[in-house]
């Protein structure tokens, strides 16, 4: 079997079936877990205040699962992913419609050092981060451990198919056969012909400041202008923009210098923190904000991509369902909203 694409979700999806006892290459165009899943955030966001509803099921389930996912990824690496369980603040917008499960919360009882001068209402949401690049690196190491081949470096530039079934992949170095293929190519999906998925990369600019103190920040914020995630090494996260630019990675001074403006608006005590690094990803975007998960109308074709911005979050469920589908089993969920065939 061949899988398209080594990101959290290529990589997943192939731990999954080799525990299920398949053969399993993964067919990377750069180096393994290096573009959209590198650059994420990681807030695993299950939350109906900021989720679709067609996919809160999926992102409630895969949420639920990443205790232990994360553990599992741990323990078979040897190597931390940082799965921080502090939960998140959400400074609410005029477009949040809240309900009387989310409380608001005194802000100076959960972070003293953050300011609120817009006067937002706030909540408390009990969620859960995690670090994507410590993540994807355990995951490239499990499945190593695991017996799952990879060609990096290796660019697929079609999926071949006989009769209406697949029969390989040619790349622009060689070719592999395989009676399965599962395109988890990201925003790169829709490039690889016959088939034309309508993905699409979506740009986000981000930032990291290394915190005066690692106690800081304990928890995620989120405000209608600029997110903060800490990690516990005393790192922090600031994103992120949502642009559409093609497959422009680069970043532009002045949008980093506005997130960065936003953030000490917030968390005055970052004034003097050192910038750490800044850059760009390209998440895969759909024409309806929706995952695209199932096999096309190729026998043997499968899709698991545009994940958009929950690509982290939905990492393990998308192997949940994704290996069921491929053998032919009942996936546990409906996959309706999510099928290739509704483009």
């Amino acid at each position: 079997m061949i899988i398209i694409g080594g990101g959290i979700i290529g990589l997943s999806l192939a731990i999954s079936l080799r525990k299920r006892g398949a053969t399993v290459v993964i067919v990377e165009r750069r180096e393994p877990g290096r573009e959209a899943s590198y650059a994420a955030g990681g807030m695993l966001v299950d939350c109906p205040l900021e989720t679709a509803p067609a996919l809160q099921e999926l992102a409630i389930a895969s949420a639920r699962m990443y205790p232990e996912f994360a553990h599992e990824l741990e323990v078979e690496s040897g190597l931390k992913v940082d799965l921080r369980d502090n939960g998140t603040i959400l400074f609410l917008s005029e477009n949040h419609r809240v309900s009387a499960e989310f409380a608001a919360v005194q802000l100076k009882d959960l972070e003293p050092a953050l300011e609120n001068s817009a006067n937002n209402p706030i909540v408390y949401l009990h969620e859960r981060s995690v670090d994507p690049r410590a993540l994807v690196t355990a995951a490239i190491k499990t499945a190593k451990n695991r017996g799952v081949d990879f060609s990096s470096g290796d660019t697929v530039v079609a999926v071949h198919q006989s009769e209406g079934r697949v029969t390989g992949v040619t790349t622009n170095k060689t070719s592999f056969a395989a009676p399965k293929v599962v395109n988890c190519a990201g925003a790169w999906s829709g490039s690889i012909p016959p088939l034309a998925l309508p993905t699409r990369p979506v740009k986000g600019q981000m930032l990291c400041l290394a915190m005066p103190s690692r106690t800081l920040l304990q928890h995620v914020v989120r405000t209608p202008q600029v997110y903060l995630i800490p990690r516990s090494d005393g790192r922090l996260l600031i994103g992120a923009t949502v642009e559409e630019a093609g497959f422009d990675k680069r970043t532009v001074p002045e949008t980093i210098q506005r997130q960065h403006q936003a953030a000490l608006e917030i968390l005055p005590k970052l004034r003097d923190a050192k910038i750490l690094e800044d850059w760009a990803g390209l998440r895969p975007g759909t024409p309806d904000g929706l995952p695209i998960l199932g096999e096309t109308t190729s026998r043997g074709y499968y899709v698991a991509t545009g994940h958009f911005r929950d690509g982290i979050l939905l990492a393990p469920i998308t192997a949940h369902v994704m290996t069921a589908v491929v053998e032919g089993r009942d996936p546990d969920y409906d996959l309706t909203a999510f099928l290739p065939s509704r483009f």
